[in-house]
């Protein structure tokens, strides 16, 4: 069996952009409310933003380790971790964000 280990790494760094520019969004507070669990519309509190803001710092790293490491190991841990901040989410990405159409950020243009 042959895997195109360029393709995946490629897939994988879309997907974990989209994590980094959702969780940009609600850092930046560009997405200000979110529908928490009883489906009510909220702020996000400090605690949440920093949170986020450590999602997409971290989904950061792991781009770069991506795009530039060849340590599978590493990249094995690091997705691991991300994954844990991700899990440590409240309601993790259960919770659906209010953004004017209800969709995620988008990644800006010219990006």
């Amino acid at each position: 069996m042959h895997v195109d280990t360029q393709r995946l790494r490629g897939r994988i760094i879309l997907q974990l952009e989209q994590i980094f520019h959702i969780a940009s969004g609600y850092a930046r507070g560009s997405i200000s409310k979110m529908i928490d669990k009883d489906g009510k519309a909220r702020s996000l509190t400090v605690v949440e933003r920093q949170h986020w803001a450590k999602v997409a710092a971290y989904s950061a790293q792991v781009i770069n380790s991506l795009a530039n490491g060849l340590d599978e190991r590493q990249i094995d841990k690091d997705l691991d971790k991300l994954e844990e901040l991700l899990n440590k989410t409240p309601s993790a990405l259960k919770i659906a964000s209010i953004s004017g159409d209800g969709e995620p950020p988008r990644k800006p243009e010219g990006t």
